[in-house]
């Protein structure tokens, strides 16, 4: 599991988890893929971080699935939420395997997926 602060998330919430969810952003580099993982609340594709062609913006703060280009050749990925959706969006996750984005409700029907 990977997971970063969400604009919600304290020191409290991670004295009850055996993994970390304390950092804002976490830098992937999946199968040569570069992914900026963030809650968005802060950096997202208004605001971005420093990003180079082809990198990856992974964030979920508003709750509303997204696989789209935005920027300077760049992908932005949001998974939707397991708990609160969005926009008619169902609850929802994703999963990363071999260069391949998968996001699933949480009856397994693929909503999305995108090979990289």
């Amino acid at each position: 599991i990977m997971t970063v602060k969400g604009n919600c998330d304290g020191e409290v919430d991670q004295m009850v988890l055996d993994f970390p969810i304390l950092a804002d952003y976490a830098l992937l580099s999946l199968d040569g893929l570069t992914v900026f993982m963030t809650h968005g609340h802060h950096h997202n594709t208004t605001t971005p971080p420093p990003l180079k062609r082809g990198d990856i913006l992974l964030h979920g703060h508003t709750h509303i699935l997204a696989c789209e280009k935005f920027g300077n050749d760049n992908l932005y990925l949001n998974p939707g939420s397991a708990a609160l959706p969005k926009a008619g969006n169902p609850k929802t996750y994703m999963i990363y395997e071999n260069r391949k984005f998968t996001c699933k409700d949480f009856s397994g029907n693929v909503i999305f997926e995108i090979q990289l």
